[in-house]
């Protein structure tokens, strides 16, 4: 597939998505065990990813992009999610990347990348990361600026074409700006070692006096800079919420065809099929409910977003916080799921599926790696201030 360049159809960008998502999803799955237990960065899939055209699918057919939704964008997440974790979490967060720049700058600055994007089949990395707060910017007395300092959990930095960069101005204010990866004085570090999400490349970047010029800074209306701006971190946290609910689901179907192909029953449960047995059946039905609820609050989600983004600068505070509470609860929920299926796989298909030969601890180790985002016990306590007192949410780079 990354030989021939094959674009999604402006015109029917989810049902011709389809034709492009499919193959890419089957090659990989066909190495996600390999690339796995290698670790670094996936840069054939990158290129693979590349060459679809779904790199653009956000991007409004005016720019020459795919004009899809985040609900079409999100599914393909999804998707991908159930049988590569990583690459998933990738391409949500280069279409988050994206939005950050058509959520925090002008007109003429995001329009001016979104067709770049789509010409030079652009690939967004992250170094925003408002926590880690070592990164600083400066006027060099020459009309730019420069950035200096180090950021952590910078995801898809690796072999990216873009960066969206944070760093804290001398009155401490956060800037964000947009950046070619390849500027000089930017270095990867390439120190990404944690046990689930390996091909991520969530590792450190270091910036050694970044040039960094004026249009290049999106302060128009800047980092929450308004109502509709404060939508970023809504589409963050429903990528998350795809990315779980995607592993998830791969980990039920992992588990189905491992019971069905490899999974004994127990000697004294009277069945000759471990699929007869009374008690994996119980597993499975109750992993199936589980996901099954997690499922109905994403896709509600998904469309809360999708009528909140629609909305653009009319958007309401009261309609951005209703937004944020569907998408808290189906983070809640798909955290719970996919972290009780990762686990519970093992319960059905028994001691065989522990075989490092299996690799089936990908799907807990993703998970509870990604989940530790940021803690789903605030995500809680924001749905309890709105069950109890009727609190909606204060946009935050976290909800």
């Amino acid at each position: 597939m990354h030989q021939t360049k094959r674009h999604v159809d402006q015109s029917s960008a989810d049902s011709n998505a389809d034709d492009v998502v499919t193959p890419l999803v089957e090659r990989l799955a066909k190495t996600a065990i390999a690339r796995d237990r290698a670790g670094g960065t996936a840069k054939a899939e990158r290129d693979a990813l590349r060459a679809s055209g779904l790199l653009k699918l956000t991007i409004g057919t005016e720019w020459g992009g795919g004009g899809a939704t985040w609900t079409q964008t999100l599914a393909i997440v999804r998707r991908i999610a159930r049988v590569d974790g990583s690459i998933a979490h990738l391409f949500g967060f280069h279409h988050l990347l994206l939005a950050t720049a058509r959520l925090f700058g002008d007109a003429r600055q995001w329009q001016d990348l979104f067709q770049k994007t789509v010409r030079g089949d652009w690939f967004w990395g992250n170094a925003l990361n408002p926590l880690d707060q070592r990164t600083a910017i400066r006027a060099a007395g020459d009309g730019t600026y420069r950035i200096a300092g180090n950021k952590t959990f910078c995801s898809g930095a690796s072999d990216s074409d873009m960066l969206i960069v944070s760093a804290l101005d001398v009155d401490r204010r956060l800037v964000v700006a947009a950046i070619p990866t390849t500027r000089t004085g930017i270095r990867i570090a390439g120190d990404w070692d944690n046990m689930g999400q390996r091909q991520t490349d969530s590792g450190g970047v270091a910036f050694d006096d970044v040039r960094v010029d004026e249009d290049e800074i999106l302060k128009s209306p800047g980092p929450l800079g308004s109502v509709f701006a404060s939508l970023r971190p809504c589409i963050a946290q429903l990528v998350l919420v795809n990315v779980y609910l995607g592993i998830g689901e791969g980990a039920l179907e992992e588990a189905r065809r491992f019971a069905t192909e490899q999974s004994r029953p127990w000697h004294t449960s009277g069945v000759t099929d471990a699929l007869e047995d009374p008690y994996v059946l119980r597993n499975f039905g109750e992993m199936w409910v589980a996901l099954q609820g997690a499922r109905a609050l994403t896709d509600s989600a998904g469309l809360a977003l999708d009528a909140a983004w629609k909305q653009g600068d009319d958007l309401k505070p009261d309609v951005r916080g209703a937004c944020a509470l569907e998408i808290a609860a189906a983070k809640v929920a798909a955290t719970r799921a996919g972290l009780d299926v990762a686990n519970r796989m093992f319960e059905v298909s028994g001691a065989r599926a522990t075989s490092m030969r299996a690799d089936l601890d990908r799907f807990w180790r993703n998970l509870r790696t990604h989940t530790l985002h940021d803690p789903v016990d605030y995500k809680l306590r924001e749905l309890g201030q709105w069950a109890a007192r009727g609190d909606l949410p204060k946009p935050s780079f976290y909800s």
